[in-house]
Formats: C-alpha cells, sequence, structure tokens
C-alpha cells in the first residue's frame, strides 16, 4: 500500500549528475548503470520509492547510491544517508567528500558524540535547510533532528536496522524517497518473503581489475608460514588485517583474544612493523586516529574484533587472517574477507581455526574456500541454517514457516507474491476480504503500519 500516499516525483535529468559521473576516473559497470536506471525511473514517479539495492561487497553501490542523492539536491531537497556504526558513517562521509567535491557539495557527519557547539549548529542549519545532505548513525533519527524538506533517504547495511528505525526516519520527510542498501546478499527467494514490499535492484558485477581473493583454511600448526608469508608482503608495503571473536580474556572460551595477539605480535613476530590494536570499546576519536593512520598506510598491522566487517576500505590491506575462524557465520566471514581485494593487486585471506571443529564450521570453511560470490555464499548459508536464523528470528519472526521450504518452494512464493500483491492493489484495506485481515492482524498485529517501511 505504500505506493498509494503521495511521494515526490523528481526531475531526474540534472547536469549535476552528468558532472558527477563524468568526474568518476572510472567507467561504471553496466550492472551499476542498469540499476541507476531503474532508480531513476522510480524516483519519477509520484508514489514514494521504496526499493533495496543489493550488491556485493565492492560493486560500487556508494557511486549508485550518490546519484540518487544529487538527483533529490538538485531538485531542491535535503537528503540524508544513514549507516548502522559510527566508522561506516565516517568512511561515507570522507568517500562522499571527495566524490561530491567537484560538485561543490559538502556533505555534513551527524553523530552521537559530536562536541554539543557542533551539533547544535548542524542541527539548526538541517532544520532551515542549509545543509543539503547528512550522513549520520541512528542518531539521524533521535527526536532533535529536523528537516526542512527531506526528500531521499539511503539506510545502508540495512539488516543492523530495525524496522521501526527505518518507520522514524521515514517520519521526518514528507514521504521521502527510500533506497535501501545491503552488501549481505540474500537469496532472491528469501528478499521476496522478508523485503516483499520493496522493489529489488541488483548489482551483480564487479568493477573491471578486481582479482578474486585467494581463501585458504588452515590448522594451528601452520601458523609459522603464514607470518613467514605476511612478512614478505609487508615488506613489498603490504598491509595487513587480523581479526578476533572477542576483546577480553574469558574463562571459558578458548579463543586467542586480541589483546594478548596485538602485543605478541608486536613484540615477537613482526616488531620491525607497526601494529595497532582496534576494538568497539575505544572511544570514537582514538577509532577515527587508528583509522586515519591506516589509510594513511602509517600502521601496517591492524589487530581488530569484528568492528571492522563493515565499511573499511583501504585498497592497500590486501592480507587478512581469521582467527577462531569457526565462531563466525558464513555471512560474517564473507562481510570480513570483503575488507581486502579493494584494489588491483592480488588479495589473500586466511582462515584459521581450532583443532576440534563442527561439521558445520568444516562445512562453513569450503563454502568460503571454493567461492567469493555473495550470492553463492547466501544460498550456502540459508541451506546450512534455514530461514528463522538466516537474518536471526527476531527480526524476522515471520518466517516460522511449519510445511514450506523456501528454496524448494521458491516457484509457489513468487506465484503467490504476485496474488498478494494483486489483492490489495484491488482492495488495499480488506474489507472485500475480512477473514485475511483479520488472520494477519493475528499474526501480525504491529505489522499493517511498518509494511509501508519494508
Amino acid at each position: 500500500e505504500h505506493k498509494k500516499e503521495p511521494g515526490i516525483s523528481f526531475k531526474i535529468k540534472s547536469k549535476l549528475v552528468d558532472t558527477f559521473l563524468g568526474s568518476l576516473p572510472f567507467a561504471l559497470t553496466l550492472s551499476q548503470k542498469k540499476v541507476i536506471e531503474e532508480i531513476l525511473e522510480d524516483m519519477k514517479e509520484p508514489e514514494p520509492m521504496n526499493r533495496l539495492l543489493q550488491g556485493d561487497v565492492g560493486s560500487g553501490k556508494t557511486i549508485v547510491a550518490a546519484v540518487a542523492l544529487i538527483t533529490a539536491m538538485a531538485n531542491g531537497y535535503q537528503a540524508a544517508l544513514m549507516a548502522p556504526t559510527e566508522i561506516l558513517a565516517q568512511q561515507h562521509h570522507l568517500n562522499l567528500k571527495q566524490l561530491l567535491h567537484p560538485l561543490d557539495i559538502s556533505p555534513v557527519l551527524l553523530v552521537s558524540d559530536l562536541p554539543r557547539k557542533e551539533r547544535e549548529n548542524a542541527l539548526m542549519r538541517a532544520r532551515e535547510g542549509k545543509i543539503p545532505l547528512i550522513i549520520g548513525t541512528h542518531a539521524l533519527i533521535q527526536e532533535e533532528v529536523e528537516f526542512h524538506n527531506l526528500g531521499m533517504v539511503v539506510i545502508d547495511e540495512q539488516h543492523r536496522f530495525g524496522v521501526m528505525q527505518r518507520l522514524k526516519l521515514r517520519k521526518k520527510g514528507r514521504s521521502p524517497d527510500v533506497l535501501v542498501m545491503t552488501a549481505t546478499p540474500i537469496p532472491r527467494t528469501l528478499a521476496l518473503t522478508s523485503h516483499g514490499d520493496l522493489d529489488l535492484s541488483v548489482i551483480d558485477e564487479l568493477p573491471p581489475g578486481r582479482r578474486s581473493i585467494i581463501t585458504k583454511w588452515e590448522s594451528e600448526k601452520r601458523r609459522k608460514e603464514i607470518y613467514g608469508f605476511l612478512q614478505d608482503k609487508l615488506k613489498e608495503g603490504r598491509q595487513t588485517y587480523f581479526v578476533f571473536p572477542i576483546i577480553e580474556e574469558s574463562e571459558e572460551l578458548d579463543l586467542k583474544p586480541a589483546l594478548s595477539a596485538y602485543e605478541h605480535l608486536q613484540n615477537e613476530i613482526f616488531p620491525s612493523m607497526k601494529v595497532e590494536l582496534l576494538h568497539g570499546r575505544m572511544r570514537r576519536e582514538e577509532k577515527e586516529k587508528i583509522m586515519h593512520l591506516f589509510r594513511e598506510g602509517k600502521i601496517d598491522i591492524l589487530v581488530s574484533t569484528t568492528v571492522i566487517e563493515v565499511g573499511i576500505d583501504v585498497s592497500n590491506a590486501v592480507l587478512m587472517v581469521i582467527e577462531n575462524a569457526e565462531r563466525f557465520g558464513l555471512a560474517q566471514l564473507h562481510q570480513l574477507r570483503g575488507r581486502v581485494g579493494r584494489g588491483a593487486k592480488q588479495s589473500y585471506c586466511f582462515l584459521l581455526t581450532g583443532k576440534r571443529i563442527s561439521s558445520e564450521a568444516r562445512q562453513r570453511m569450503r563454502v568460503m574456500c571454493r567461492t567469493t560470490d555473495g550470492f553463492a555464499i547466501a544460498e550456502e548459508d540459508l541451506k546450512l541454517r534455514g530461514p528463522g536464523d538466516f537474518f536471526g528470528t527476531r527480526q524476522w519472526g515471520m518466517l516460522n514457516l511449519k510445511i514450506a521450504d523456501l528454496i524448494r518452494d521458491s516457484k509457489i512464493l513468487f506465484l503467490a507474491r504476485k496474488e498478494a500483491f494483486r489483492l490489495v492493489e484491488k482492495d488495499p484495506r480488506l474489507e472485500k476480504h475480512p477473514r485475511i485481515r483479520e488472520a494477519l492482524q493475528v499474526k501480525f498485529p504491529h505489522r499493517l503500519e511498518l509494511a509501508k517501511v519494508g
């Protein structure tokens, strides 16, 4: 029913977009061009856009989102980009600042721990419509954030935002267009059930010149050889990530904690290299400083917990070691691995596992070594875990299917979706179908309003 409410019909031909695309130092992939066309066609319509943009790690979603944001700004509207973590919001801010520089547009970053003066100034300018583009975390949906005329919202890494949070952001504009981006490949069958009301755009090719990441599953006894290999690459000026599942010493988990590994790597294994530690409990300034130094190439080895899972883009970092890889799920392993392989140089990812690991964990390691295709990995993940678990059941309680099997029954699912849309088109309030309405209200009492946000 979201298509029925009045939204904004954008003029999609704009000098700004042409200037932007002309200023890029590379050509867009065919897939990016196709998706940009789909999005702009959607923005032209008077109903609000509600679109899910899927693209594997490194496929160039930011460029596509930038075109949507610029189109809104060229029409005199404000635009907002919301990311799940501060590191990711900063990364977007940095990227978009560079990308939009030729257009004289400078985005403003709004995160929760900005100095008070700076924050108040940003809030006032947003309210008066003096900031065309705001980038932030969930801080953007706090009560005091008001926009003058919000027309376009891009939400990144959508599985980290609850539907309620997206609803709040929508309410800050008069039915703005919404583009949801995710690098977590969702199998098509699941995308239709979990995001059934979002139109789907998929970027299904990587930019030319990207090499496939070589992934190796290794045991503890090969550690010495791995260190030797890393040493050679570090001497050539490359950078490395070491990723750990947790940060503090823990009695019950047999883990190599990041802290002690950091000291060991710096003092004993790579004494001539600059090693730094990054974890989720650090203050924002500390994290920012470390990320800045790593991007500048002043840090050789970054020891980190999963805070690097999304949003870090350093093309010279071509090596990754994931410790206790058996403790990560497939989607997370794929996201982590996506931090390397961002330039033209060959990248490597080593999955280190403990002695005794489950057969499911073995299967995950095999899948990771076999493919770097996010969609293939998502399908495997779905097979291994089932749909309820694929997203974590809390947000996706709708998927407790008793008989249906999403993979086996995908044809029926497509037909059912088509039929459901046809029904709602003819009878939006289900007045002629009281039994269906009743069943929906019993099963999803709070969902009818949420259906507008995807």
